[in-house]
């Protein structure tokens, strides 16, 4: 079954920051002819922030993020001046006092001196989907569908027929002037069938650029009182012994304590497990790292975004922990030249794969639309 076909002047294939936020520039601009398309049924994309379980139904500055979390104002001025301007509040990352060290398996954590970050990183209010929110507030409801995945894209001479399917089947066709990819080349190139195809340079240098966060796994653990820091420490742990390698703490100010960590074991390994056992390995890490109090958190929560059909493809699950290089953004010859662009986090030429990358990445193509 068909819905009637739409036509638009952009179609913003992408809710994710990157969609959202060339969207937010679009309507600014006056440029209200778009349409913007997201596969999931909620926005926000690899941004995603949970509420403290006593907040829920109604979300509040009670969240945390089980997607990207910090970004750096000394360096990325665009998106620093974008938080302010949308009146969201930023906190530096809590780094006082030591942080905890297990150097290999069978020995015990070492207490060790802590150290700052340099610049300073920051975290927001609400979690990086108060960012989400803000932006999507300022949009018009009308331009947006969810639950709906782009999956072929073919160029005629007048227009782009964007075909997408909804999770019944229905099929659902657009036709557009022009076309901004916000969602991560890797899986642009995997996902979407191309008629006539990418040029093959084009189709390579998106198929080699790994996502951030597809191979990645979060746990994150809240709590009533943030207990480690009555012992002098800050909340950071480095392990050799896993299943987390790299821990924060994630308290939010006047909310939840909390500490979260990124988990050190590759995607298949974790792919053999149940999140059931794999909370239980992190809270008797938790435990082993900051005292029995941290075996009783109030709430907990996972995310494996390798097994994120809209995040990770197959060749994300070994894909190095870096941030890759930006690729082309858009043909440099061919027909699909001037039509098709890419604004995802990677293709950002300064932070590919950071939240302000998707700032950048989606400035430069409203830009050119406009040039």
């Amino acid at each position: 079954m068909s819905d009637p076909i739409r036509s638009t002047r952009i179609a913003i294939v992408g809710g994710g920051l990157s969609g959202l936020y060339a969207a937010w520039l679009l309507e600014r601009r006056g440029l209200r002819d778009y349409l913007l398309i997201e596969a999931r049924g909620m926005l926000g994309g690899r941004i995603l922030s949970v509420d403290a379980p006593e907040c829920r139904p109604a979300p509040t500055d009670d969240r945390f993020d089980l997607g990207p979390t910090w970004f750096w104002p000394d360096h990325q001025r665009a998106l620093h001046e974008l938080v302010a301007h949308l009146g969201l509040r930023r906190f530096e990352q809590y780094e006082t006092g030591d942080m905890m060290v297990e150097p290999a398996p069978g020995r015990p954590p070492v207490r060790m001196r802590g150290y700052a970050s340099s610049p300073a990183s920051f975290r927001l209010v609400g979690g990086m989907g108060a960012l989400v929110e803000r932006l999507r507030r300022e949009l018009d409801p009308a331009r947006i569908v969810t639950g709906q995945a782009v999956r072929r894209l073919g160029l005629a001479s007048s227009h782009i027929a964007l075909h997408s399917e909804e999770a019944d089947g229905c099929v659902a066709t657009l036709h557009a002037d022009q076309v901004l990819l916000a969602v991560p080349p890797r899986l642009a190139e995997q996902a979407i069938a191309f008629t006539p195809t990418l040029p093959r340079a084009l189709a390579e240098s998106w198929r080699q650029t790994a996502t951030w966060m597809a191979p990645h796994a979060k746990y994150l653990a809240l709590y009533e009182a943030p207990f480690w820091r009555e012992q002098g420490l800050s909340g950071e742990g480095r392990s050799a012994c896993g299943p987390m390698g790299e821990i924060h703490d994630a308290s939010m100010p006047g909310g939840s304590a909390a500490l979260f960590g990124f988990l050190g074991m590759p995607a298949a390994t974790r792919r053999g497990m149940t999140d059931q056992a794999l909370r239980s390995l992190c809270r008797a890490q938790l435990v082993r790292l900051f005292g029995p109090r941290a075996a009783t958190p109030k709430a907990e929560f996972f995310k494996d975004w390798a097994q994120d059909p809209y995040t990770a493809t197959a060749a994300d699950q070994l894909a190095p922990d870096t941030h890759a290089a930006a690729p082309w953004s858009c043909a440099a010859d061919g027909p699909w030249r001037g039509r098709l662009s890419g604004i995802a986090s990677e293709w950002s030429p300064h932070f590919p794969g950071y939240v302000a990358g998707a700032i950048e990445a989606a400035s430069l193509a409203v830009q050119a639309l406009q040039g």
